[in-house]
């Protein structure tokens, strides 16, 4: 069984930067796809970011790029999206996530396992 929990998250200013964190129990392999996802207030569930375990591949929407960075250690089973230039917009609770085959990493019911969120909230 593999269990997730995020932390990190809080209230920033827009323009600040948080740091994710999603510390992984359980079963943990090189093939193993972790994503972050979020969900805004009024939103669906999207997709923000993946790496592939052994970190060679990383994939962003394209509001992540240029201003997230998602990354893992594997020696402690953690796996981190730092956030930098945060608007607004970006206020969601994150959801830390993996699957298992590498297919539809965007897609959200694609994943195995979930954390149980941490709040991200941007004021202006």
């Amino acid at each position: 069984q593999v269990q997730l929990v995020e932390s990190g998250g809080g209230l920033v200013q827009a323009g600040g930067s948080l740091r994710l964190s999603c510390a992984a129990s359980g079963r943990t392999s090189s093939g193993v796809v972790m994503g972050w996802f979020r969900q805004r207030p009024g939103k669906e569930r999207e997709f923000v970011a993946c790496i592939h375990w052994s970190g060679s591949f990383t994939y962003y929407a394209d509001s992540a790029k240029g201003r997230l960075t998602i990354s893992r250690d594997s020696a402690k089973a953690t796996v981190y999206l730092q956030m930098n230039s945060l608007k607004p917009e970006d206020t969601a609770v994150y959801y830390c996530a993996q699957k298992i085959v590498m297919n539809q990493i965007t897609t959200a019911q694609s994943y195995n396992y979930w954390g149980q969120g941490t709040q991200v909230t941007v004021s202006s």
